[in-house]
């Protein structure tokens, strides 16, 4: 079975996806042809994405799924004349809140992410420049690192500590383990001052196989045996040294992420 899945917002349509991707991974056995409408933020916007659900439900004989993150109610019943299923994120909230708040909702458009805190803004960016000079041990500063990530190469250290910056402004550097450190089961003395900052990442050999071979096809370093021996070295360097680990074969960046930050006690709003 397929299905087609529209995420339309007046704005970047993050949220639509985001939410509307956790629930329909809820539904096993379903394959889901997906597209994303931003900024749709006006009636002749709205008339547009109308004709191109419209057009979908034609095509397939099947109704799309609209997941809306609309705040204006009148583009909202432009899209819905589409007849496609629509799915408002907003709507179960919204009444309650009005009720608490004894205020009413705006309805304004484009206000999901815009620039509220210009200081939170500054954080993340600043906190993504350090992950960008800290990535794989180009530099050493460690003292303004929140936490460091070690694991061997491609284990996923880099884009996690990217995700964190974006998102979160969070510093986070990362370090990976080299064969003379693997060889040696010994932690590197740069990062022996900030061992409560550490946290490993490892990952399934066959993966990392994978993942290395499309890097540099045909190397050493892509062979599974290579792979079996860093990780398994790797893996009993955490365990001597008693660093949190985390395998990330199946798992999402978000939820490394999330999982860091418990470990580490970091409260941190995404916006």
């Amino acid at each position: 079975m397929q299905r087609t899945v529209f995420y339309i917002s007046d704005s970047t349509g993050i949220t639509a996806e985001t939410i509307g991707n956790s629930i329909l991974a809820q539904f096993e056995g379903v394959q889901f042809d997906k597209h994303r409408l931003p900024f749709i933020d006006d009636a002749q916007k709205a008339e547009a994405a109308a004709l191109r659900i419209k057009t979908r439900y034609a095509q397939t004989g099947e109704r799309p799924i609209v997941v809306n993150t609309m705040a204006s109610r009148e583009l909202c019943e432009i899209v819905a004349e589409s007849g496609g299923l629509m799915l408002d994120v907003f709507a179960p909230f919204i009444g309650p809140l009005e009720d608490e708040l004894g205020a009413k909702r705006s309805g304004a458009v484009n206000r999901s992410h815009g620039l509220v805190d210009f200081d939170k803004y500054e954080a993340r960016i600043n906190a993504t420049n350090y992950a960008l000079s800290h990535d794989d041990g180009i530099d050493v500063d460690y003292a303004q690192a929140d936490l460091i990530l070690v694991g061997v190469s491609r284990s996923g250290k880099t884009p996690t500590c990217l995700y964190m910056a974006l998102h979160y402004g969070v510093s986070a550097a990362n370090y990976p383990l080299t064969d003379d450190d693997l060889d040696k089961l010994e932690l590197p003395a740069r990062l022996r001052p900030y061992k409560d900052r550490l946290f490993g990442l490892t990952i399934d050999p066959m993966r990392l196989a994978q993942i290395r071979e499309q890097r540099r096809a045909g190397s050493r370093y892509a062979t599974l045996e290579q792979c079996r021996w860093e990780l398994a070295q790797a893996e009993k360097l955490m365990r001597r040294e008693s660093i949190p680990s985390l395998n990330t074969t199946h798992v999402s960046i978000e939820e490394i992420a999330s999982k860091i930050f418990d470990r580490f006690g970091i409260e941190r709003t995404m916006f």
